[in-house]
């Protein structure tokens, strides 16, 4: 699947605000600076669809982003469906009221977006997923929503360690057989294709 055309539709923080649900979407959720705006820049061809920062906790809202795709089957007409970016979860500093703030949004939206077919992960390569992450996973499969988690960073460690780093996250998130992990470096561009290929079976199905 390539991505044609990407583009913001709405911000929102409460269910008044969102879009209809008449598209299929695909969402993405990690701690603060796991690198989530690069990671959605890096797939949709964009370099500031999502605004990239170094001050962790930027992202306070759920943005809702309109998709136009290309997907590999012969003859296949273009698809449309959104990207959801999800506020990053578990950074200090960002103020109490919006770490209580979070926890009600990610409540409110995923258990009852009828539209939302997965919640695409990131974690840390570098680093073993912390228990904030734990439960987030433990979250997203309670309601149907997980399957899907991307290493971000990959290239900040050496080859012969990417295994290890994956069994790692693995056995720490406790992931099924069917769970996929993919390794993914913005910084080098490695490891969209196979992410695009597996969001354009999600979307296909």
């Amino acid at each position: 699947m390539v991505i044609k055309k990407a583009e913001i539709n709405t911000l929102a923080v409460k269910p008044s605000q969102y879009p209809p649900e008449d598209k299929v979407e695909i969402a993405f959720a990690g701690r603060s600076n796991v690198g989530k705006s690069s990671l959605l820049n890096l797939i949709t061809g964009r370099k500031n669809l999502a605004r990239v920062s170094g001050s962790p906790g930027k992202t306070r809202t759920i943005n809702f982003f309109d998709v136009i795709a290309k997907v590999n089957k012969e003859d296949a007409d273009e698809v449309e469906f959104r990207i959801v970016d999800l506020p990053g979860y578990g950074y200090a500093r960002v103020s109490k009221k919006m770490t209580d703030d979070w926890g009600p949004m990610m409540e409110t939206f995923l258990p009852n977006r009828r539209n939302l077919r997965v919640v695409v992960q990131l974690v840390d390569i570098r680093h073993e997923p912390t228990a904030q992450d734990v439960q987030m996973y433990e979250y997203l499969r309670h309601y149907g929503l997980s399957g899907v988690i991307v290493a971000t960073k990959a290239d900040k460690i050496k080859r012969s360690q990417l295994g290890k780093s994956m069994a790692v996250i693995r056995k720490t998130l406790d992931l099924t057989d069917e769970d996929i992990i993919i390794p993914v470096s913005a910084l080098k561009h490695e490891g969209q294709d196979k992410l695009l290929d597996v969001m354009e079976r999600i979307i296909t199905e």
